[in-house]
């Protein structure tokens, strides 16, 4: 007997020890539940990476309705400062137009009154000269009747 003889045997009795404890059949049960739990996991891989795509969508989504939101916000400040510009410029454009008049109607004012005063210096400087006038020129009663509605008739005028 040759030492292959033997090799051979040994290998033939390995093997059938395990075929008798039913190795084989573990080692196939095995390594289908490996495969099993190996499709469970990529399964479960897929699930949540269809997930994550998922929520980035969603997420994205948001964010752009975000973006929009803000760019309105933005346009509606924009479209707020301008009508708030252009409300104080027409406020400021009264105010000046109310402080013109007001200074045009004091001006005016003033002139009326310095046109008054001017008049009356004019009419006490005539009546003062016809007095004196009249004084030197005509004496007596009838000086003084001429006189009196001379004075009379003046001052009914200025008034």
């Amino acid at each position: 007997m040759e030492p292959e003889f033997w090799v051979a045997l040994g290998f033939f009795l390995f093997i059938g020890v395990l075929a008798y404890f039913g190795i084989p059949q573990k080692m196939l049960a095995a390594l289908d539940s490996r495969g099993a739990r190996i499709k469970a996991e990529l399964d479960d891989a897929r699930r949540l990476r269809d997930e994550a795509e998922g929520l980035l969508a969603e997420y994205r989504r948001k964010r752009e309705e975000a973006e929009r939101e803000a760019s309105e916000i933005i346009a509606g400040a924009r479209a707020e400062a301008e009508r708030v510009a252009a409300e104080a410029k027409t406020r400021m454009e009264e105010f000046v137009a109310r402080r013109s008049q007001v200074a045009e109607a004091k001006i005016a004012q003033a002139e009326t009154q310095a046109v008054a005063e001017v008049r009356a210096a004019a009419a006490e400087a005539a009546v003062a000269a016809a007095e004196k006038i009249l004084t030197q020129s005509a004496k007596g009663d009838v000086a003084e009747r001429l006189l009196a509605d001379g004075i009379r008739d003046v001052k009914a005028k200025l008034n």
